[in-house]
């Protein structure tokens, strides 16, 4: 009956919260390793993740050896988690986190309680609405981000508006121009706060060859409208330039689907927006791991797989073993203005690594030497031009995992 709450005590071995590329990975990659009774939860009705909307490509190429949009990917994943026996559960939304990997789970069925000898939380990120920008103006209607703008066009056939202005210069701001050029929607401009794309070249000059004008140093001082947007005031170069529109596409700016973490004792990284994690994807609770873009915004569907993959490997190892991991945690520390290392735990017993690398961003364009320090001795060092939103790699080497103190600087 809807609303009852019943629970469903089991010999579980792993409870997996996420059907996104990175869920269904580990999940796939358990189950090669011969845990049996692995059980993956998603709040949607079908698997995929955020590439269920996604109507370009490439999706699988890594992965599966061929090139899919993001939606047939999605079915890909759908099709390769039934081969491989996952017990999937789609419409089922996850409310709560249990210290002892008991989690809440509401669905049709009504309330549930569910256990598992491990909890992998792969919930993957969102990107920032306007609240979160902090955006200033009227509230009208034709203000989305790039998610719900492929969701409004593959599931419901329907384009927003017709003349948006699009905000961002990341990958997936080159994602939404070319779903609005190809639903019959032109954006009038893209502008970017910052003084260039943040996107890799070539990628950024996507906008320019179609013909679309691409602001940068440039920021929104007013949204006006009625009914719907019906112009937007920019300083651009620090002149006001008002532009008329009928929508404002937010894109990236992305932040980790952390909520479920926040009320727990283990809580978010307040670098990564995450939850913390050692070499192995394990959480300061020991029960618990995470993988994918829940950990830091914002990788690939292909990375997001081969990272669940390797969370999933250390996790079986970890089930093997026994009685899960619970050793001390050694923070790695960093300097501004790096904004976060990835994965920023290490324990010295923690069994099969998934991570060989630390994963490090920059917040903002800056020039020096990045280096590592292991109890004070740099043990890794490298010049040069950093810009925000770029994947930085520092192999973790294994005096790392004997230290006290481990700290990542910027000079």
């Amino acid at each position: 009956m809807a609303g009852s709450r019943k629970t469903e005590m089991t010999d579980r071995d792993v409870l997996i919260i996420g059907g996104g590329p990175s869920g269904v990975a580990a999940g796939l990659e358990l189950r090669r390793q011969g845990v049996t009774r692995v059980t993956l939860l998603d709040r949607e009705p079908t698997l995929g993740g955020a590439t269920r909307h996604c109507l370009h490509s490439p999706f699988g190429m890594r992965e599966f050896g061929r090139v899919y949009i993001g939606a047939a990917y999605g079915r890909r994943l759908d099709r390769e988690a039934a081969a491989a026996g996952l017990d999937v559960r789609t419409g089922h939304s996850v409310v709560s986190l249990g210290e002892e990997g008991v989690v809440t789970v509401t669905s049709a069925r009504g309330v549930e309680t569910l256990s598992a000898r491990r909890v992998l939380v792969t919930t993957g990120a969102r990107e920032m609405p306007r609240a979160a920008r902090l955006l200033p103006g009227d509230r009208p209607v034709g203000i989305l981000t790039t998610g719900a703008l492929q969701a409004f066009v593959a599931f419901h056939g329907l384009m927003p508006f017709r003349r948006p202005l699009i905000v961002g210069s990341e990958l997936v701001t080159q994602s939404a121009v070319l779903t609005c050029l190809t639903h019959g929607a032109r954006p009038v401009a893209v502008v970017e706060a910052g003084p260039q794309a943040l996107v890799r070249a070539p990628l950024g000059l996507f906008p320019g060859l179609m013909g679309i004008p691409f602001w940068r140093n440039t920021h929104i001082t007013d949204i006006r409208g009625g009914s719907r947007v019906e112009a937007v005031t920019l300083l651009r170069d620090g002149q006001p330039v008002t532009v008329a529109c009928d929508g404002v596409l937010l894109t990236g700016s992305f932040t980790p689907e952390s909520a479920l973490l926040l009320p727990t004792a283990q809580g978010v990284d307040p670098g990564t927006g995450g939850p913390a994690v050692d070499q192995s994807g394990r959480g300061r609770n020991p029960l618990y791991f995470a993988a994918g873009n829940v950990l830091r915004a914002v990788e690939t569907g292909g990375w997001a797989f081969r990272e669940g993959r390797a969370v999933g490997a250390a996790l079986a190892a970890d089930l093997r073993a026994g009685d899960p991991v619970a050793g001390p945690v050694i923070p790695v520390t960093h300097d501004d203005p790096v904004k976060l290392v990835m994965p920023s735990l290490l324990r010295r017993d923690s069994g099969m690594a998934a991570f060989r690398d630390f994963q490090v961003r920059f917040r903002h364009p800056a020039s020096g030497v990045l280096s590592l320090e292991v109890d004070g001795r740099e043990v890794w060092r490298r010049s040069g031009h950093w810009m925000p939103e770029r994947r930085v790699l520092i192999p973790i080497p294994g005096v790392a995992l004997m230290a006290e103190r481990v700290h990542v600087r910027f000079r």
